[in-house]
């Protein structure tokens, strides 16, 4: 199982040091091969996403004992996997600036504040919306926990039902017996 996390894990490092170096050369590029790389990179994150995915499976089938570390490296992949997004999303604004100034033949200066007022607050959003998946997450996983403790409670009250029963059988067999005994002791 953990042969499959590290296979991941080297997939997913080359794959993000190829979306790194993709996002860096995209402000160089002329306008027809930045469509291009945009449009691979986008497809390189989603299969980035996706081997995240997996991953997050394969953490969640290791023993509890051992799931720690692994569970730690995942943080440091999502911390890792929003950072490439976020330079993406940076590297597109720039690029669609660049396309934006070339047909309406502007110097873009005004818009600067503007786009890093955007920036921060997209990335705001971006850190809330992690935290209410967190949150989702970990209201998910406490009402497993908390089904699964109902239906042990339901089990163990099946078997104190079951107990209770018994000891009426045997009270009720216990004084028969007594009375069939008290009964020939008279005789």
């Amino acid at each position: 199982m953990s042969s499959d996390f590290e296979g991941y894990e080297q997939d997913f490092a080359v794959l993000t040091a190829e979306i790194t170096s993709k996002i860096a050369r995209v402000p160089r590029l002329p306008p027809d091969e930045k469509k291009q790389m945009v449009a691979n990179v986008e497809k390189q994150l989603e299969e980035a996403k996706e081997l995240l995915e997996q991953m997050d499976l394969e953490v969640r089938e290791i023993p509890p004992q051992s799931r720690g570390t692994y569970s730690n490296r995942m943080r440091s992949y999502k911390q890792e996997m929003g950072k490439l997004e976020t330079d993406f999303k940076r590297s597109r604004i720039a690029y669609s600036d660049e396309v934006r100034n070339e047909l309406l033949g502007d110097d873009g200066n005004s818009s600067e504040n503007q786009r890093a007022h955007l920036l921060d607050n997209t990335e705001r959003l971006e850190r809330s919306s992690r935290r209410l998946e967190a949150g989702y997450q970990i209201a998910v996983e406490t009402e497993q926990i908390g089904q699964e403790m109902l239906e042990n409670l339901s089990h163990d009250r099946e078997k104190i039902q079951r107990a209770r029963e018994r000891l009426r059988e045997t009270d009720a067999n216990l004084g028969k017996s007594s009375r069939i005994l008290t009964g020939m002791l008279r005789r």
